[in-house]
């Protein structure tokens, strides 16, 4: 087996993958490691704005994505309790690529994944990551593979952090609350056939103790996911003892939000509910980081915004474009050149993320709780506007990288 390599991207998810690919292609020999196997269902948002189009279709995969995903969202609705308030989305710059779409995860992850081995990317699949060791300019990776438990142990000068946000891994870096709150928040999803929900629009769902949304992906499946606080689940399992979670969450969503109640009730569940948590919102970025960190690695937004995957592939092309645009390829091993293109990148995510976090978190807070949820559906009521305002805000017409990077990355090899 090979062991050396120009990356290391721990993760294959969108953000890694995405990395992977636009790596790979400019010359980079790249290790990709990933421990789940392929496809996998995962409590992750399915919804892929309009600005990720053109990045998709330059990482290869826009026909296939177009084969697969489901309608052209063009409205959003904000549903609490019996009301139901629509407006529409904005529309994208892009001539071709003006709405968002759904797509399944196991779809899209399975997708960027075969792109990034296509495009040269050395995969390693199921394996996990057992230790991480050295410094910027060479590092030192344990992994172990999950079937036949073979060890190895990789070396590159430069590492990419690219993993989910319920994995724990194992270097020292961000460290992740621990501490039991009632406001700790646990994300649950599940897909369902024949969803009653007219086509390209995108509701969000407030409620007590919580939040969520709900879409039709590709082939009519549709998902319906949410948010949950700690003391209101407990207040649930509770009330029903010995039933599964995932039941009382559906229940739950049914009694209080008459618009999920309309769109399942001629609809089937396929298979269980998914459920992870507690959810860790905020940013892990920092400017001095020894390792790159891009999606979910990088920062978590309150998913009410529908905005995860977003930040994880448009993170992955910041990152490239710094690391393919910056100098060539034999500065690598540099670490004052590895913390120069880190500044600038954390200060590019910054700028680009930071406000999505801020205003998904304001809008979560508010959504989950009835003294400020009942003003907010007045307001929203009054002037509809403000939910497309809103989807602006967040980020749903506008792409972190533009497209001089989006050629840059596309029509440029790195010069060794």
């Amino acid at each position: 087996m090979r062991i050396g390599f120009d990356a290391l991207i721990v993760g294959a998810g969108p953000a890694g993958s995405s990395a992977a690919i636009l790596l790979a292609r400019a010359g980079w020999s790249v290790a990709l490691v990933e421990k789940q196997r392929f496809p996998r269902r995962k409590v992750c948002g399915e919804c892929i704005a309009a600005s990720n189009l053109p990045l998709l279709a330059a990482l290869g995969i826009g026909p296939a994505f177009e084969a697969n995903a489901g309608p052209e969202l063009r409205q959003v609705a904000l549903m609490r309790g019996d009301r139901n308030i629509v407006a529409d989305l904005p529309a994208a710059a892009h001539e071709k690529y003006r709405w968002g779409r759904a797509l399944g995860r196991d779809t899209l992850d399975t997708l960027l994944l075969d792109q990034a081995r296509a495009s040269g990317a050395h995969l390693l699949q199921p394996w996990s990551v057992q230790a991480l060791d050295g410094a910027p300019g060479d590092w030192r990776c344990e992994v172990r593979a999950i079937d036949s438990q073979a060890a190895q142990t990789l070396r590159a000068p430069l590492v990419i952090d690219a993993h989910g946000s319920w994995e724990t891994l194992p270097w020292a870096g961000v460290r992740r609350r621990r501490v039991r709150r009632a406001s700790d928040l646990f994300a649950f999803k599940a897909n369902f056939r024949d969803v009653k929900l007219d086509d390209g629009l995108l509701p969000v769902l407030s409620f007590d103790g919580g939040y969520g949304g709900m879409v039709v992906a590709g082939a009519g499946i549709g998902t319906v996911a949410c948010c949950i606080r700690r003391d209101h689940l407990d207040a649930w399992r509770r009330a029903a003892p010995g039933s599964r979670a995932g039941d009382g969450v559906e229940a739950t969503l049914k009694r209080q939000c008459a618009g999920v109640r309309v769109a399942l009730q001629a609809a089937v569940r396929q298979g269980p509910w998914l459920a992870a948590g507690p959810l860790d919102p905020g940013i892990r970025l920092r400017a001095d980081d020894d390792l790159f960190r891009i999606g979910n690695a990088a920062g978590e937004a309150h998913p009410i915004i529908g905005e995860g995957l977003s930040m994880a592939l448009q993170s992955a092309w910041l990152l490239c474009a710094q690391l393919l645009g910056t100098g060539r390829r034999q500065q690598q091993p540099e670490p004052a050149w590895q913390r120069e293109v880190g500044q600038r990148y954390a200060a590019q995510w910054r700028h680009q993320f930071e406000p999505r976090l801020q205003l998904a978190a304001a809008f979560a807070h508010v959504a989950m709780r009835p003294a400020t949820a009942a003003p907010l559906m007045a307001l929203v009521q009054a002037w509809p506007g403000l939910l497309t305002l809103g989807a602006r805000w967040g980020g749903k017409a506008r792409c972190a990288a533009d497209p001089a990077t989006i050629s840059l990355l596309t029509t440029t090899e790195d010069t060794p």
